[in-house]
């Protein structure tokens, strides 16, 4: 891998350049690229965690989001991937927490793409003071695109996401299977990607 005078990768300075789009021109490709980039990297890490492909798949929509809507406070001290995993991490270990679920170890320690370790930050207080403004700020990236799906898909983001349902009661609320809500849902996530990444016009 190809490292520069001031010890970030190619890859990483081009990271840079799309968030200087991203934040100062408002480019919204330059948030799909990043997204684009990073989100199979993301989903299996989180997947890694807490081994539920349902739940994997909300963590990795609530990480981008928290990253795009907090992007202007991004410091170019480090690279962007180990910055978003560390949202990811600590996202994935609050959602632990309350889930009260069995997990792996945390204790591990994952490598950016420079190769570099980032360590997992598990912070004690249970009373973050951040919490709330993460739930209340981490569906502005679906904001951003859910306008273009279609209503039925539509319609399962904003109860997921906006009302933050369970998928038992988005079952109880639009009279579906729960197995009909959950590959619903998966669609419309893929659906989102895929806007996400400029291929709306396949759906």
């Amino acid at each position: 891998m190809e490292i520069n005078e001031r010890g970030f990768s190619n890859k990483a300075l081009q990271d840079f350049d799309l968030i200087d789009k991203a934040v100062i021109e408002k480019d919204q490709t330059a948030y799909a690229t990043l997204m684009k980039r990073y989100k199979k990297a993301v989903y299996f890490m989180i997947l890694k965690m807490i081994r539920d492909a349902d739940d994997a798949e909300d963590l990795t929509m609530e990480a981008f989001a928290k990253a795009f809507r907090n992007l202007h406070r991004f410091k170019k001290d480090y690279t962007f991937s180990t910055w978003l995993f560390r949202i990811a991490t600590n996202n994935t270990i609050d959602f632990i927490r309350k889930k009260k679920l069995k997990t792996m170890s945390l204790n591990n320690t994952l490598s950016d793409d420079s190769g570099n370790s980032v360590n997992i930050d598990v912070e004690d207080d249970d009373n973050n003071p951040q919490d709330e403004f993460i739930k209340s700020q981490r569906i502005e990236m679906v904001r951003i695109f859910v306008d273009k799906l279609p209503a039925k898909y539509r319609k399962l983001v904003q109860l997921r996401y906006f009302d933050e349902l369970s998928y038992e009661e988005i079952a109880q609320e639009l009279e579906k299977p729960l197995g009909t809500v959950k590959a619903q849902l998966h669609r419309s996530r893929e659906l989102l990607y895929e806007i996400a990444s400029g291929k709306e016009k396949h759906i």
